[in-house]
């Protein structure tokens, strides 16, 4: 199990979003308001409705909610003529679905660059442009990630770590190294601690170091962590948690995420554990 990024998409949550329009839709069949919903708003609450009712079911992938999809579509047809904040509504919510539920930033991106050029008059289109700056290094991120593979190279970094000393991942090279994105609060990283000090308290002197990037948040209590348990190799901390700087960078949304380096910096495995970690080590050490 990893402890995996919350969804941070500008503080929009799409399952909030849901619970409100349902419970919108479940007050208007009680005690119906005046003015009535445009059809436009109810269609909207139908829609979200069934997809919420999905969302409950464990449906989570674009493939299962398919046929939702192609109902948003129809919904923009429907009122193509409207430029109204309602149907404006309905392109949002497709474009939050993307990426609240799907993951898909890029998607969601486009999604609401569309919005924007469809109903640029409407309060929904002016307020997009917060949370498409911030979804834009994320989809960046994100690409740097998937490239994260074996035999890339791990992208250079420079930074002071916890003790203010440069940590410039070119100094390393010549050495195996493992990158290892943790933090304290992460049940699974901690479990895997004992097998990685036992590795670099083998293998320290013979070409082997750690490099920590801590997504903590609290400096005191990660320092008394590292004493604790003798964990006396390198670490990164910015007090930014999942805002981490590298973690952001190279696009870590979940952990215990790691990268084991040949002497060359080229990845040469990811989130190895156990005994399958100590003997590649060994491998690549010998």
């Amino acid at each position: 199990m990893k402890f995996r990024l919350p969804a941070l998409v500008a503080g929009l949550t799409l399952l909030a979003v849901l619970a409100v329009v349902v419970a919108s839709s479940d007050a208007l069949a009680q005690n119906p308001p005046e003015p009535a919903p445009t059809p436009a708003q109810a269609d909207l609450q139908a829609l979200v409705s069934d997809i919420g009712a999905k969302l409950q079911s464990g449906a989570k992938e674009a493939d299962t909610l398919a046929a939702e999809l192609a109902r948003f579509d129809a919904l923009l047809q429907k009122y193509a003529g409207q430029k109204t904040e309602d149907v404006a509504q309905i392109a949002l919510m497709k474009a939050m679905l993307f990426l609240q539920v799907f993951e898909d930033y890029e998607q969601g991106a486009t999604q609401l660059k569309r919005l924007q050029a469809d109903f640029p008059a409407t309060d929904v289109a002016a307020k997009l442009a917060p949370l498409l700056a911030e979804l834009e290094p994320m989809i960046a991120a994100r690409k740097i990630n998937a490239g994260l593979k074996r035999g890339a190279e791990f992208p250079a970094f420079s930074e002071r770590d916890l003790k203010g000393q440069p940590l410039e991942l070119a100094a390393y090279r010549g050495k195996v190294v493992l990158i290892d994105f943790w933090a304290t609060w992460c049940g699974p990283c901690v479990a895997e601690l004992p097998n990685v000090r036992a590795a670099y308290e083998k293998y320290k002197d013979k070409g082997f170091d750690i490099i920590g990037i801590s997504l903590d948040q609290d400096r005191e209590q990660l320092e008394g962590f590292l004493q604790e348990h003798r964990m006396t190799w390198a670490q990164y901390f910015d007090g930014e948690g999942w805002k981490n700087k590298l973690a952001k960078q190279f696009g870590i949304s979940s952990i215990p995420a790691t990268y084991l380096l040949g002497k060359d910096g080229q990845i040469v495995a990811t989130d190895l554990r156990g005994e399958e970690f100590e003997a590649q080590l060994a491998t690549l050490l010998k």
